[in-house]
């Protein structure tokens, strides 16, 4: 160990108060780097100023911490340079935006958050790249509904989340269906805003099958989580979703959009899957998993399986020795 901690900034386009993934992942990396380095949190470095640089940079975000990166590999062109991409970053930005591209040339480490990933960069960029897959501590789940199939949906209501699809999906269930889902997160336009209002207004024969509860504390998330049936993550694109993981640790099993980000999750063969946009066949497999306890029960098995790749004390030590590697400190 050192007899003085090297200092690391981690800038992430969205803090605490945003309560998403990328602060999620910029605040549990952090806290396992703090025991060997200085670590601080932002949203954007604007240089050294009067106080000194730091010892490394972690950014995320290709294309929102563009700025910071630039500015970062300026100032300090030899010190390490690690990027996490996010899902934006490798399912759009980095096809479409110079910004993008530019940060993935500054890195000197690039970090994806499921093996997939690896597969949307090039040659050149892969070499310098590794996956570290997110974790969360073990949850016990709590008592489900007994009277309703609960589904949970987590997420800022946005494009990339799809929410859409599975708003839609509770039309074409069936009149005695028992599915009900929970939905958290903010509605981020008016649009949104509006549908979900509505949805919450209505009531279907026998249940109130959409129950709307806006920005959660993340505590309290994982604990509805963990009293639901089952989570659906529609997104279109993911880097590699927190909210999945949060779902395995605490038992509970997936139904998930087939897209490249979810596939790196939860695995090439998994069951669960429905073709991103299609509420039909989401409806299909709610309903499935509702009234079919095998069914239910192999998503279990399956994500069971998964979840020794979510563990904190893997994730720990994997941003450890990737830290350690890059300042060229194995014995931190």
């Amino acid at each position: 160990m050192r007899n003085s901690k090297g200092s690391v900034v981690i800038i992430s386009p969205a803090l605490r108060k945003a309560n998403n993934g990328n602060w999620q992942t910029a605040y549990r990396w952090s806290r396992f780097l703090r025991d060997r380095y200085r670590v601080s949190l932002a949203t954007e470095w604007q240089g050294p100023g009067a106080r000194k640089s730091p010892e490394c940079m972690i950014a995320l975000h290709a294309r929102r911490s563009a700025a910071s990166v630039a500015r970062f590999a300026l100032a300090e062109p030899r010190r390490p340079l690690i990027l996490v991409l996010t899902g934006t970053d490798l399912y759009r930005d980095i096809r479409s935006d110079a910004l993008a591209r530019r940060s993935l040339d500054l890195a000197t480490h690039l970090v994806v958050l499921q093996d997939q990933g690896l597969n949307e960069l090039t040659p050149e960029h892969r070499r310098k790249c590794r996956a570290i897959y997110q974790s969360a501590p073990r949850l016990r789940g709590g008592a489900p509904s007994r009277s309703t199939f609960d589904a949970v949906l987590v997420g800022h209501m946005r494009t990339e989340k799809d929410p859409l699809t599975p708003m839609r999906a509770l039309e074409r269930l069936p009149a005695d269906s028992r599915v009900r889902l929970i939905h958290i997160g903010e509605a981020l336009d008016d649009a949104y805003l509006r549908v979900a209002r509505e949805l919450q207004a209505r009531i279907w024969p026998g249940v109130k099958r959409y129950v709307w509860l806006g920005n959660r504390p993340h505590g309290e998330t994982r604990q509805r989580i963990g009293r639901s049936h089952i989570m659906v993550i529609s997104s279109i694109m993911e880097g590699g979703a927190n909210v999945v993981i949060e779902a395995v640790t605490a038992g509970v099993p997936v139904l998930a959009s087939r897209i490249s980000g979810n596939i790196g999750m939860l695995g090439v063969d998994y069951e669960g899957y429905f073709p991103a946009g299609d509420d039909a066949a989401l409806a299909a497999l709610l309903e499935r998993a509702s009234r079919d306890g095998r069914f239910l029960a192999r998503l279990r098995g399956q994500c069971a399986k998964r979840a020794p790749m979510f563990s904190p004390e893997r994730e720990r030590r994997e941003v450890v020795t990737l830290l350690a590697q890059a300042t060229h400190k194995e014995d931190a």
